[in-house]
């Protein structure tokens, strides 16, 4: 820090230059964000200096997030849902894992995820202490429902399901996994961080959330497809017994207790949130989704035609493809401007198909491809 601050102009030139380094979403094909909705950029800046630690100070904003919370439990089956607008998927996979182990009490808890998990799991593992079972998947890569079966024994406190897993978009079987927490007694966990905000929305019905009877908590991101600003997370649970197990005593705030991981938290991508929900609407996300799965399989069809197949048909906006030397096809993407990822079983290459692609992005990116497979 200098001893002189520079002036307003000289910051925000630094700032420019420094953006311009940032790679435009229009480029990527490897992110689960985008760019956020006008109106949910507006609403951010109209409550910045909101804090939701201390709900009592921002009463108004405490209402948005009370809002959010039942407008989400409607989207998911259940308008008696309680939870709270979290960072993301991660924190959300954090505090349900969280709330379950405190229900449980079990002295050495353990929980059962599919191969497929997000790599938050990995950080509960480490941060809660409990040991986390990975089952391995289907040929359609979903959870194989028998050996999560396998899995469980005495110390087991959860099962977690994947509605949208982060490499293959795939759903895995929430009907099955439900019955068999309701058979075993267990906490069911959907991570529907990312598919929360398109599977509602697909032509093809798909039972993944508190319509189930086992599920217990849903995790959601709104800064993913939802168009809300970045950090948005959502996650809720059937009932306010789980809330009350996170709960934590503040003397000295507005409130008497407090159930969320972080103290302070922002109000401004809540309100964020609650403004680009009230403004698409059922019938805005689905024109979104539409849009989305329409440049998917323009894309696939038109690769296609270059002799290049899926690993498995999109069920969503992740299409991965069954590209020899994945590693290097992506890094000669990459020198023509473009972001994709790579999938670890099998090693392919991973597109998301965001609301920021275009059709002439994608024929260009298609034509990139088709060309570095034909000649390198």
């Amino acid at each position: 820090m200098n001893a002189h601050g520079a002036d307003e102009e000289t910051v925000e030139s630094i700032l420019d230059e420094l953006k311009g380094r940032d790679t435009p979403y229009e480029r990527i094909l490897s992110s689960m964000c985008t760019y956020p909705h006008p109106i949910a950029v507006r609403a951010h800046q109209r409550f910045i200096e909101a804090n939701l630690g201390d709900p009592g100070l921002f009463a108004g904003t405490a209402w948005i997030e009370r809002e959010v919370v039942r407008m989400l439990g409607l989207l998911y089956n259940n308008p008696e849902a309680h939870g709270y607008i979290t960072t993301g998927g991660t924190e959300s996979n954090i505090q349900a894992i969280h709330a379950i182990r405190n229900a449980r009490g079990v002295r050495e808890p353990n929980i059962i995820v599919p191969a497929s998990a997000h790599f938050s799991f990995d950080k509960i593992a480490d941060i809660l202490r409990v040991k986390v079972k990975k089952a391995d998947l289907d040929p359609d890569f979903r959870v194989d429902i028998s050996l999560v079966e396998d899995l469980i024994d005495d110390n087991t406190i959860g099962i977690v399901g994947i509605a949208g897993t982060t490499e293959f978009g795939q759903i895995d079987p929430i009907k099955d996994l439900s019955d068999l927490a309701l058979a075993a007694n267990l906490f069911l966990h959907v991570d529907a961080a990312f598919g929360g905000f398109v599977i509602p929305f697909l032509p093809e019905k798909y039972e993944f959330d508190f319509a189930l009877p086992g599920v217990t908590s849903v995790a959601a991101d709104p800064h993913k497809m939802s168009f809300s600003t970045i950090p948005a997370g959502g996650l809720l649970f059937r009932d306010h017994s789980y809330m009350d197990r996170l709960s934590v005593d503040t003397p000295y705030l507005s409130v008497t207790a407090q159930q969320t991981l972080s103290g302070t938290r922002s109000g401004a991508s809540v309100a964020a949130t609650y403004a680009v929900l009230r403004h698409l609407g059922r019938e805005g996300y689905e024109r979104i989704v539409q849009r989305c799965m329409e440049l998917t399989r323009g894309l696939l069809d038109r690769v296609r035609e270059a002799g290049i197949e899926p690993v498995i048909e999109p069920v969503m906006n992740v299409l991965v493809l069954d590209v020899p030397d994945a590693d290097s096809v992506r890094s000669k993407l990459k020198e023509r401007g473009w972001e994709a990822s790579i999938t670890r079983d099998p090693h392919a290459l991973r597109l998301v198909i965001m609301p920021h692609l275009t059709h002439e992005n994608m024929f260009r990116f298609a034509d990139d491809l088709c060309d570095i497979m034909s000649h390198g």
